[in-house]
């Protein structure tokens, strides 16, 4: 006789019900059946099972030439189920990727809370919200955990972990073990913030980036390339501090202070704050649509995909 899942003796994770299909919860799907998961999508949109398969083909080659795919993994396995319940029925995780509104979210939870054994997990993908507040509403809300990839999460290894006021730490420990064992990169936060890390990283930046258009410090190509033709290549090894480590030469990071932090702050004094002005904005979009030329969205993103992929293979050598 087998002993019946707890959270204290969870299953194995073999079914991974995916809620809400669109460029992330596809691009989960894609990663999961790589792996050699049943995957289940939900989405009640009609033209959503379309979409997620063409979506989970075209990631497909990718997947394979990256080594991620196991032997037996197939795009076709995926399963589609509109009702959300259905979906949920026999999952031992669920990857949460609804739209990113508070209270749509919350009431979302409350309603997979009530279906889902209290030993599955529920990670969301969700790019900024506060997971206390999404749990608020669950009667089992210790399994309820920020998890949150970066676009596209079947390529970029970054997964941020976050628990909310009631989510446990085995429910954090067991979703960062799952997300190693498929080859991502999780990251734990040891408390909440909105936008996470990364997000608020590059929100940081952009925000600067802005003010030196809207200031016509430079154009917004050039903007673009100061980042992608600089520092952005080594951000590609090491994040700021390693980065700032290594500019310290042999002294590391206390001789990169002793010399070079006065110069950083007085930047960071005259770091601007733009008002981004309905003519702001126009004069942003006619800018990276200068930058893109004849390259459409489609173009672009396949172009980035495939130097991602050849980056990702370069830094695994």
């Amino acid at each position: 006789m087998s002993t019946p899942a707890t959270s204290s003796n969870p299953p194995a994770i073999r079914r991974v019900a995916i809620v809400g299909a669109g460029t992330i919860g596809a691009s989960w799907a894609a990663l999961f059946l790589a792996r050699g998961l049943e995957v289940v999508v939900s989405d009640p949109a009609p033209d959503a099972e379309s979409l997620t398969r063409a979506r989970v083909q075209a990631a497909w080659p990718v997947l394979a030439e990256l080594g991620h795919v196991l032997p037996g993994a197939s795009a076709d396995a995926l399963r589609f189920e509109p009702e959300l319940e259905a979906a949920l029925a026999g999952a031992d995780f669920v990857q949460e990727n609804a739209p990113e509104r508070e209270d749509f979210k919350t009431s979302l939870f409350a309603r997979m809370d009530a279906v889902l054994p209290p030993h599955v997990i529920v990670a969301s993908s969700s790019s900024g919200l506060i997971m206390s507040r999404l749990q608020s509403q669950c009667r089992h809300a210790s399994r309820f955990v920020i998890g949150h990839p970066f676009n596209p999460p079947h390529l970029i290894p970054l997964v941020e972990v976050v628990g909310g006021e009631q989510t446990s730490a085995d429910t954090i420990d067991r979703c960062i073990a799952f997300y190693r064992k498929l080859g991502k990169y999780p990251i734990r936060l040891n408390k909440e913030v909105p936008g996470h890390i990364a997000n608020r990283l590059q929100a940081a930046l952009w925000r600067e980036a802005i003010h030196l258009a809207a200031e016509n410090v430079a154009s917004v190509a050039d903007i673009d390339a100061a980042v992608s033709q600089g520092p952005g290549l080594r951000w590609a090894l090491f994040g700021p501090h390693m980065t700032f480590n290594l500019g310290g030469g042999a002294g590391g990071l206390a001789n990169f202070m002793d010399h070079l932090l006065g110069p950083v702050q007085t930047w960071w004094d005259d770091l601007g704050a733009p008002n981004v002005t309905p003519e702001l904005q126009q004069r942003l979009i006619a800018g990276v649509n200068a930058e893109a030329g004849t390259r459409s969205i489609a173009d672009l993103v396949q172009a980035r995909d495939a130097q991602l992929t050849a980056l990702l293979k370069t830094l695994r050598r």
